[in-house]
């Protein structure tokens, strides 16, 4: 199966040339765009390839799980890093990456624009019945996806029928279409429409955890709903992931000497992404000391998660990616958690802690584990968020989780301390919608979020 992916990215890379060339309007355009069904899988399996090697991860660059030393902050080669850990209002110059999660993202949505247009014109038979859908639905993902990643980070958390500045909602592949900031609520329908349509089409699980299927397509409704802060859709879509994809790892089986000490595509993987921004890499970045000392003695995800780097400060290991590169994907720990706090929030409290538990106990040494308990809602709130953060930390979530829990009068400030100052960020400032790039901005005339 690693074969025929890799034959597919390898194909895809033809066809990204030859659209290269028709973008440059070079002659015969109809050689130089996928035609078939198994061009447009290629095309899609290229994203894979792409999410692997860019930077990305902008909002847990962002975010509070982690510090940077001043001579760490001050040794990053791209202003742009500097700039996103300090939340300027800069942070994708032209002298930075070639690639951007603003770029990347983009490419995969035209890319998912091509590819409903192709299969639009393509035939359904009995023959490529199961392999049509897949692509179809494959589509919608991913542009539901990279259109959730890109509002989480560059728009204000969403608020009922909020008419804040959201993202640009590319539905064409015709570059010649005008690129039009949508609100937030017409974003996130736009994403919730693109989602549920790809639910019919896909399998139950893939034939690789790098292709979408039913289980991640819940996974991201449960995701998204979770962070517009719709608890039962939340709820009810954590748990038809769940219902196809359940599998916990037992911690007590990794070994908490390796350099990484979880599989690539472990048997938590629904669905698999990376991304690994230079602030973030386990040679800069040092966990925050109050989570760090959150972590129970018996907690294994201490000895994991974490490796000592002998002056009393701790770098994150325990990427789901066997990496440096941080895992931005969707797994089963992740709805878990979703369905425990939606439950929690929706009045049931100790079912809530009852899924908690399902998944702490995979966690901590073997026989130690004491099932959280609380007496009332509030307490059984607090232990499952903690229990999130402390999971889920270094996935890019904390940024929206942060967004959307102070809307909840969580009262979450940021601060960086450097030696050419400190830096804040209180509760629903306007800098928690990053930056458009300067130049999109130029070239579009698309408002840039407030600072």
């Amino acid at each position: 199966m690693k074969r025929n992916i890799l034959s597919c990215v390898l194909l895809a890379v033809m066809i990204l040339s030859s659209c290269k060339k028709y973008l440059d309007e070079k002659p015969n355009k109809k050689l130089s765009i996928p035609s078939t069904v198994e061009d447009c899988q290629a095309l899609l399996d290229l994203h894979t390839y792409i999410n692997s090697f860019v930077n990305n991860a902008v909002g847990e660059v962002s975010s509070d799980n982690y510090y940077l030393t001043s001579q760490t902050w001050a040794g990053l080669t791209q202003q742009s890093y500097r700039d996103m850990y300090t939340w300027g209002e800069e942070i994708f110059y032209d002298n930075g990456p070639s690639q951007n999660e603003w770029s990347s993202m983009y490419t995969i949505v035209y890319r998912a624009n091509v590819v409903l247009e192709v299969m639009d014109k393509v035939q359904k038979t009995e023959l490529n019945n199961a392999a049509w859908d897949n692509v179809y639905g494959s589509a919608l993902f991913l542009r539901a996806e990279a259109f959730s990643v890109l509002a989480r980070n560059f728009a204000k958390a969403y608020t009922d029928n909020s008419q804040d500045l959201g993202i640009p909602l590319r539905m064409t592949s015709d570059f010649n279409t005008p690129s039009v900031r949508a609100t937030v609520q017409e974003s996130y329908d736009q994403i919730i429409r693109d989602a549920k349509a790809s639910v019919p089409y896909l399998p139950q699980s893939s034939a690789h955890v790098m292709r979408p299927s039913k289980a991640a397509a819940y996974g991201l409704l449960a995701r998204v709903y979770l962070s517009m802060r719709v608890y039962d859709k939340a709820a009810l879509y954590a748990d038809s992931s769940l219902q196809i994809a359940n599998t916990l790892i037992d911690y007590n089986g990794a070994s908490t000497t390796a350099t990484f000490p979880f599989d690539r595509f472990n048997p938590e993987v629904v669905y698999f992404a990376q991304g690994g921004p230079t602030p973030l890499t386990n040679t800069r970045a040092r966990i925050d000391s109050v989570l760090f000392l959150s972590y129970a003695a018996n907690d294994l995800r201490k000895s994991l998660f974490f490796k000592s780097n002998g002056d009393g400060s701790y770098n994150f290991k325990g990427n789901y990616t066997a990496s440096v590169s941080q895992f931005v994907g969707i797994a089963t720990d992740e709805m878990y958690l979703t369905k425990a706090e939606a439950v929690c929030r929706n009045g049931d409290f100790q079912e809530g802690l009852k899924i908690l538990n399902q998944l702490m106990v995979k966690r901590w040494k073997q026989g130690t584990f004491i099932p959280f308990s609380a007496s009332n809602q509030s307490q059984a709130l607090a232990i499952i968020l903690s229990e999130r953060r402390k999971e889920l930390l270094m996935r890019d979530l904390r940024w929206i989780d942060i967004k959307r829990l102070n809307l909840e009068n969580a009262n979450i400030s940021l601060k960086r301390i450097l030696d050419n100052g400190v830096y804040t960020l209180p509760p629903n400032d306007n800098r928690f919608a990053l930056p458009l790039p300067a130049k999109i901005v130029a070239i579009s005339h698309m408002p840039q979020n407030p600072r």
